[in-house]
């Protein structure tokens, strides 16, 4: 219904003029009677047309509507929006609290033309979250056409779009394209968590990890992260003199990073990817930070060293990442002496707070990665890494594999019975060792 602009030489309130009144009734308030225009309201207002139809204005001219409290202002100002041009609606809102209110009144009135102009100035404007949520109430009470209009901005995007912003997501966070500048290392920061945010259990998201593209810019990621960890153990040598914590904090935040992308191959199922990279780059990580010059020092790198181990530990140890047995060996004599001789360290320096502590349930489970992985091995091996072990069990404590000790001997002690067992069964042995 169109608006009568101003026409036919009515005002609201022109008491004058005025053939019926109208009151919004409150609960426990004085009525307050407002004089209005039978022609305006029929015409902008289904609500009124419907009550004008079925009421001889002659008899009884007095229009009620029950009204709560809290959105009285806004029925009155539905009532002196009537009488305005069409385009000076949206003008008279003063914010979007005010706009709300006001779609809210129009709706329960009819006014198709104020609510089609509170929803133009509401998609148009920024909502707090308080006003979103009132928005997402107010907008069931409308009918499809226009609550899509209106939530338009709140609308699940397609999977080609998700897939789209993941991937830029993944290059910025991973500072794919270049360096990223300091200033731009809180929105690196923030891309991070907006990724953790879109892969928790989100149906969409996980179908937009599976495609190949997107697997193959998590894969490139990854490999520049490691090639900005080399880059920085590559810089430590000549800054660490000069400048120990730049050069430090440099290394930190590329192990960071490469902590964070753990956890998300994790969830996306692609740490082998990791694994692989990881065992390839420690060789070179190990020579470096292992260095004599840096005996003293260097705490936070060999903390946070311990604990992007772990992960790897924890997916090659459970079974999650399938690797051959030789590289599963190679793997935990590279790292295990490293984790024995600065657990080792930490905990003599434990009382010295320029020293980080690390977490003990840390520890605990990469203990428990490691025994898994060692009981997974054959059985010759299991025995090279059980004797050295306990050769060193005086110098260092951890981890203690005395659980892996003890599975092995009896593994050891009942493998011939079950050989004998097989040789004088049927006369075919079923199991050979």
């Amino acid at each position: 219904m169109e608006p009568s602009d101003l026409v036919d030489g009515y005002k609201f309130g022109d008491q004058t003029t005025s053939d019926v009144r109208v009151c919004f009734k409150r609960a426990d308030d004085q009525a307050e009677w407002f004089c209005c225009h039978s022609s305006v309201l029929s015409g902008n207002s289904k609500y009124f047309a419907d009550w004008l139809s079925r009421n001889d204005i002659g008899s009884n001219n007095c229009i009620e509507v029950d009204c709560i409290s809290a959105d009285y202002e806004h029925y009155v100002k539905v009532l002196k929006l009537i009488y305005l041009p069409a385009e000076s609606i949206i003008d008279s809102f003063e914010s979007v609290r005010s706009a709300v209110g006001v779609l809210r009144a129009s709706t329960l009135l009819k006014c198709e033309l104020i609510t089609r102009s509170c929803i133009e100035y509401l998609e148009a404007a920024s909502w707090d979250e308080k006003e979103e949520e009132e928005i997402l109430e107010v907008a069931q009470s409308l009918g499809s056409e226009e609550a899509v209009a209106l939530l338009a901005r709140l609308q699940a995007p397609n999977v080609s779009a998700v897939k789209n912003v993941f991937i830029s997501a993944i290059r910025f966070a991973t500072s794919m394209e270049s360096p990223s500048p300091p200033f731009l290392d809180d929105l690196k920061t923030s891309a991070q968590e907006q990724i953790d945010f879109m892969l928790h259990e989100d149906d969409d998201t996980a179908l937009v990890t599976m495609d190949e593209d997107v697997r193959s810019v998590v894969r490139e990621g990854l490999k520049k992260l490691f090639s900005t960890l080399k880059i920085g153990l590559d810089l430590l040598t000549s800054e660490y003199e000069q400048l120990p914590e730049q050069a430090e904090q440099r290394v930190l935040c590329s192990l960071a990073d490469i902590d964070w992308m753990a956890n998300v191959l994790t969830k996306i199922e692609m740490m082998n990817e990791f694994v692989s990279g990881w065992s390839e780059i420690s060789g070179y990580v190990l020579s470096v930070v292992q260095d004599k010059k840096y005996s003293s020092g260097l705490w936070l790198v060999k903390a946070k060293l311990i604990e992007v181990t772990g992960k790897a530990f924890d997916a090659v140890g459970y079974g999650s990442v399938v690797f051959p047995a030789s590289s599963r060996v190679h793997f935990l004599r590279m790292w295990l002496p490293f984790m024995q001789t600065t657990k080792r360290l930490l905990d003599e320096k434990s009382k010295d707070d320029a020293i980080p502590q690390m977490d003990a349930d840390l520890f605990q489970n990469i203990e428990g990665a490691i025994v898994s992985l060692v009981l997974a091995l054959p059985s010759g091996d299991q025995a090279d890494i059980l004797g050295e072990w306990m050769k060193n069990a005086e110098q260092f404590r951890y981890p203690d594999l005395t659980e892996a000790f003890e599975v092995w001997c009896y593994r050891s002690k009942t493998a011939k019975r079950r050989l004998v067992g097989g040789l004088n069964g049927s006369g075919n042995p079923t199991v050979s060792l």
